[in-house]
Parts: C-alpha cells; sequence; structure tokens
C-alpha cells in the first residue's frame, strides 16, 4: 500500500528542513490534533499513539542529506516506511512531500487506508510549525 501527502512548501532551507526531520523531537510539533500519546524513546526513535488508534513506535531508518529522511516501525506486525522527500527551492524555502509504504494485508489495507491518509496529510501540512 502506498500513499503520499501533498507537496508542502516549507520557509525554510532542504538543509534546515533536513536537520529538523532528523531531530525526533521535531515530530510532536508535527503530529496532528488527535495525538493521545508522543514519546521520544531515544536519539533516533519515538512513539506515537492517535485516538484510537495502536500506538506505533517510529525509528530513524535512513539520512540522505539534504533530500530524505526514512522512518520505519520498529515492529514487524505493522511493516512500513515514511519517507520525507526534500526538494530545494530557493536559499529560504524548500519542499516536501511524504511517503508512506507498507505492507499488509488487504483486510488490514482497507481498515487503515483513511486514518493513515489522513495522518500524513496532517505531518505534512504541520510542517510550516517547524
Amino acid at each position: 500500500m502506498n500513499l503520499e501527502s501533498p507537496k508542502v512548501t516549507v520557509q525554510k532551507s532542504a538543509q534546515e528542513l533536513f536537520d529538523l526531520l532528523t531531530d525526533v523531537k521535531s515530530f510532536e510539533k508535527l503530529m496532528p490534533d488527535n495525538i493521545a500519546k508522543f514519546e521520544v524513546i531515544g536519539e533516533d526513535a519515538f512513539i506515537f499513539g492517535l485516538k484510537g488508534m495502536p500506538e506505533i513506535k517510529l525509528k530513524m531508518k535512513e539520512k540522505v542529506a539534504p533530500t530524505k529522511v526514512v522512518l520505519g516501525a520498529a515492529s514487524d506486525k505493522l511493516p512500513f516506511t515514511l519517507v520525507a522527500n526534500i526538494d530545494t527551492i530557493s536559499d529560504n524555502s524548500s519542499a516536501v512531500q511524504l511517503d508512506f509504504e507498507g505492507e499488509f494485508n488487504p483486510m488490514m489495507a482497507m481498515m487503515i487506508k483513511g486514518p493513515i491518509g489522513k495522518f500524513i496529510e496532517a505531518l505534512a501540512t504541520n510542517m510550516t510549525r517547524l
């Protein structure tokens, strides 16, 4: 299952945005309003929970400065990655798009497609808060 967020322009250079996204503490500012839990559990990992959804542990998997940040699920139960693709627009602005890729059975995919789609859209939209 692949989902993409809308592409969002952020008033930060690609390097600044990359630096913020590689700091897991920054993700607390990106979370949607219906966040039930957010906890940093290490330099490269955090747990979050949305109301009505199980808690998910995300871990930093890959960093390609200043264009790509890859987070992945720390559990094999829900195998997925969340990729932030960063494009330079100018010295003071960049564009970011989030790609969600997961391998789920058809029943699970049907249940989580809506909530995950809204979640990555909220993350992208909230990039302007950073």
